[in-house]
């Protein structure tokens, strides 16, 4: 059995030396993603670093009047977050306004793009830029445009706004939704749009033979089809709210009810002019823990889903 063993291993063709496979055009591929790994480093990776290097850190002074030192605090600053009952108040506000805000855009988003997409409709190149026209305004001229328009004082509709409070304390947050809304349906309806486009015609063709209506065509063929999409932009969505700023401060000027610790980036930016730097990236380092957790936490969920049925 050795001998025979030994003899087949010897007369075993040698197996041939393994050979590095060489990645073509190395330089040309450095070349084209160096820009964006240096930009990269130098506007998101570095920042980063730095606000969780300045959470770590307390402000000491030496005596009443002596300078201020910063030194390491380990952990004491996050400790005053949590301690803090108005971040996790805006915290608790935003998420109500995207359980509430986000569904309702995604929904017009998805009716608007289905339209678009519907041969039944006429006109579609002035329907696609009119959807898409206020995205073009910024976010901030949009606010003041609508802040005007629900001030008592100021509204062409003085009847209306005078009847309904849209500027208090029970409706402000959904007159800021309602802005929000305005402004990214059409971005959201476009990103739709454009995976519908890529449905091939071949399938909307054998639904009409088998007797398929435009409707239901869009419920079982389109709708299911463009789901990545509509997960894409609900992701979009879920950190857009979390990061809310520009419009409810702008709100502020119009209406008392929206406070400097309305959002959790209103705190962090008010935090931050007393000026406590530290405890403001304590906060802003909880706030991008929690919004990547809230948006990894909806894609699993969402592709479980997904995968089971």
């Amino acid at each position: 059995m050795t001998v025979t063993s030994a003899t087949a291993r010897a007369e075993a063709p040698a197996r041939p030396p393994r050979r590095r496979i060489r990645t073509p055009h190395k330089r040309a591929i450095i070349a084209l993603v160096a820009p964006f790994l240096v930009l990269f480093a130098l506007f998101y990776a570095l920042p980063v670093a730095y606000a969780v290097w300045e959470s770590l850190l307390v402000v000491q002074r030496d005596g009443t009047f002596g300078p201020a030192t910063e030194v390491f605090g380990g952990l004491q600053q996050y400790a005053l977050v949590f301690q803090d009952q108005a971040f996790w108040t805006s915290v608790g506000r935003v998420l109500l306004f995207g359980v509430v805000q986000v569904p309702v855009m995604l929904g017009l988003a998805l009716v608007f793009a289905l339209l678009l997409d519907s041969p039944l409709i006429k006109g579609k190149r002035f329907f696609r830029l009119a959807y898409f026209v206020p995205y073009a305004v910024p976010g901030v001229i949009a606010a003041i445009m609508w802040g005007f328009l629900f001030s008592p004082n100021l509204s062409p509709f003085s009847a209306l706004t005078k009847a309904v409070p849209f500027l208090g304390a029970d409706l402000v947050l959904w007159s800021i939704a309602n802005v929000v809304t305005w402004v990214y349906v059409g971005y959201n309806m476009l990103i739709i749009y454009s995976a519908l486009l890529a449905v091939p015609q071949e399938i909307y063709e054998a639904a009409r033979l088998d007797g398929a209506g435009q409707f239901r065509m869009a419920w079982s063929i389109k709708i299911p089809i463009v789901r990545p999409a509509i997960l894409l932009t609900a992701v979009f969505s879920i950190i857009g709210t979390l990061q809310l700023l520009a419009e409810p401060q702008v709100f502020a000027s119009f209406s008392s009810a929206v406070t400097s610790t309305y959002t959790p980036n209103m705190t962090i930016y008010a935090t931050s002019s007393l000026p406590n730097y530290n405890l403001a990236a304590a906060f802003s380092v909880v706030l991008a823990l929690a919004t990547f957790v809230l948006s990894f936490t909806f894609l699993k969920v969402t592709q479980r889903k997904g995968q089971d049925a």
